[in-house]
């Protein structure tokens, strides 16, 4: 995470918003008179959002967990050839 001043922000705007959003990095924006803020691209905003969903909804939570498992020991769901075909058409 990139932490800069608010002024130094606000002088290069283009330029930080296009890092933000070009390399994924987000930024911290230090403000003297008032709290600091994150400036990131909205695609990483998204993924955050979805991250957040997954880990706070335990039957996914569970899901994942149970096919982890099952992945570990190598007797989970094994698709048939034209299965294979036809996801791999895509």
């Amino acid at each position: 995470m990139i932490q800069l001043s608010v002024n130094k922000f606000r002088a290069n705007l283009k330029t930080f918003v296009d890092k933000a959003i070009n390399d994924h990095v987000p930024l911290r924006v230090n403000r003297r008179a008032g709290r600091d803020f994150i400036v990131m691209s909205a695609e990483d905003w998204e993924r955050e959002r979805e991250t957040l969903h997954v880990l706070q909804n335990s039957s996914l939570m569970m899901q994942i967990h149970e096919s982890m498992k099952t992945h570990k020991l190598n007797n989970g769901y094994k698709p048939t050839e034209d299965e294979l075909n036809e996801i791999n058409s895509f």
